[in-house]
C-alpha cells in the first residue's frame, strides 16, 4: 500500500526539524555536555509546583473552561498591565494554550489563507515557517545579520512587503540569536505595520528574559494592540516547560477565532497547570529575577569565552542563547556540529537549521551551569586546536 497517496502534500513538503537531528545522535553517548535543549536548568519553584499539587489533593481534575480559568485569565491581565503596561478583557482578549507553541499555531490558522504572505525575520526558532506551510502560506524570509545585531531592519521588511503580505511575525527576544527589538527601530516596525495593514504576531515568550533595559511590547505603542497578538508564556521564564502552559492576547475579533479552533482541537489547557500557573504570575517575580540574574553571569562567561576562542559572538540581549559565527573554522554549520558533538562530547545546534541567514552560525543555550559551560568552553578549544 502506497501510503504517499493518502498523506497531505502540505506535509509531505515539511521538512523534519534541523533540531531534532542532534537530539537523535544524543542518544546513547556518555558525558555529553548539551548546549542545544532550549530549556531551563532551574526546577519551576517549589511554591509554584505546591499550588500544582494542592489543586490535584483539592480534586480540581477536570476540564477547565475552553479559554482557560477566569482565575488565571485575570492574572494574565494583571501581570500584562504590570509588566508591559498592556490591558486585557479576560473574558474576550485573553486565550490560555498548551504551550506558547499552539497560540501561535492557532494564531496563524485563524488568519492565514492560501496564498497568504507571512512575513519572518530569520534566522528564528524552527515553527514558524510549517506552521505557516501547513496553511497554505507563502513564508517570506527576511534576513537578519551579526552585522545589525540580528536586529530587524525597517528597510528590509519595507522591501519584502507585497499586495499579498499579511501576517508579521515578530520572533523577540529571538531565539536563537538573542537579538532584541526596541527603540527607534521597533518604532519605525510599527509605523510599517500601520501603513501596510499588517497584522503583527509577537512572540514574546522570552520578555522576562531581557538583559539591557527593559522588554518593549510593540503591542503598548500607538495604534498597534488593535492589530497585534501577544504570545506569551510560562516555559522559560518560571522554569515551567513541562507543564505545557502559555497564552494569547489580542483583539476579541481575532481571539474568538482562536478560541473556537482551540475548542476543537485541543478542549482546554491542562488543568493542574493553570492553577500552579496563577501562583507564578502573583508571586513569581522573585523567582525570574534570580534565573535571570544567574543567566545573566552565564551569558557574559559564554561569550566572553566564545570571542576568545575566535568564534565571533554578538552579545545576546535577551532569551538565553548564544549565536556565534563559526566561520574562521572553515566548516559549514552541520559540519561543525557533528565535529563537536562525536570528537568532543559537546552538542550545539547548526544555525542553517533556524532558516538559511543562520548559516556560518552555531546556537549553544547558556541554560546550563558555570561549571558546564566552562568545561565546553575547554573541549571547544581542543577541536579548533586539532
Amino acid at each position: 500500500m502506497d501510503y504517499q497517496n493518502y498523506i497531505s502534500g502540505r506535509v509531505r513538503g515539511i521538512k523534519p526539524s534541523g533540531i531534532r537531528k542532534f537530539f537523535d545522535l544524543l542518544d546513547g553517548r556518555d558525558n555529553v555536555i548539551s548546549l542545544g535543549i532550549g530549556e531551563p536548568d532551574f526546577v519551576t519553584p517549589w511554591h509554584i509546583r505546591d499550588a500544582g499539587i494542592r489543586s490535584l489533593e483539592r480534586g480540581y481534575t477536570h476540564y477547565t473552561p475552553n479559554a482557560g480559568t477566569m482565575e488565571l485569565r485575570r492574572a494574565i491581565n494583571h501581570y500584562m498591565e504590570r509588566r508591559f503596561s498592556l490591558s486585557y478583557h479576560p473574558e474576550e482578549e485573553i486565550v490560555v494554550t498548551v504551550g506558547g507553541s499552539e497560540a501561535i499555531d492557532l494564531a496563524i490558522r485563524a488568519l492565514i489563507e492560501t496564498g497568504d504572505e507571512v512575513l519572518l525575520p530569520e534566522p528564528a526558532f524552527v515553527c514558524y515557517s510549517p506552521i505557516g506551510q501547513l496553511t497554505g502560506a507563502k513564508v517570506v524570509s527576511i534576513p537578519t545579520s551579526a552585522e545589525t545585531g540580528f536586529e530587524l531592519s525597517p528597510e528590509a521588511l519595507e522591501a519584502a512587503i507585497t499586495p499579498r503580505s499579511k501576517l508579521l511575525v515578530l520572533p523577540f527576544p529571538n531565539n536563537p540569536t538573542g537579538a532584541v527589538l526596541e527603540g527607534e527601530t521597533l518604532a519605525r516596525v510599527a509605523e510599517i505595520a500601520k501603513k501596510h495593514d499588517l497584522i503583527v504576531l509577537s512572540d514574546e515568550i522570552y520578555a522576562e528574559l531581557t538583559y539591557e533595559g527593559e522588554h518593549v511590547s510593540i503591542a503598548s505603542l500607538p495604534g498597534m494592540k488593535e492589530r497585534t497578538i501577544v504570545v506569551g508564556g510560562f516555559s522559560k521564564s518560571y522554569a515551567m516547560t513541562g507543564w505545557r502552559l502559555g497564552y494569547a492576547c489580542g483583539p476579541k475579533e481575532i481571539l474568538k477565532v482562536m478560541t473556537l479552533i482551540h475548542q476543537y482541537a485541543i478542549m482546554s489547557a491542562p488543568t493542574t497547570a493553570q492553577y500552579a500557573a496563577v501562583e507564578a504570575l502573583e508571586h513569581g517575580d522573585e523567582d525570574i529575577e534570580v534565573m535571570r540574574e544567574e543567566y545573566n553571569e552565564r551569558r557574559l562567561l559564554l561569550v566572553e569565552g566564545l570571542n576568545r576562542l575566535g568564534l565571533t559572538c554578538v552579545p545576546p540581549k535577551g532569551a538565553f542563547y548564544a549565536f556565534p559565527s563559526i566561520k574562521s573554522s572553515g566548516l559549514s554549520s552541520e559540519e561543525f556540529c557533528e565535529k563537536l558533538l562525536l570528537e568532543q562530547g559537546v552538542a550545539v545546534i547548526p544555525g542553517g537549521a533556524f532558516g538559511a541567514p543562520g548559516e556560518g552560525h552555531v546556537r549553544c543555550c547558556y541554560a546550563s551551569s558555570k561549571e558546564d559551560l566552562t568545561e565546553a568552553l575547554r573541549r571547544i578549544e581542543v577541536m579548533l586546536g586539532k
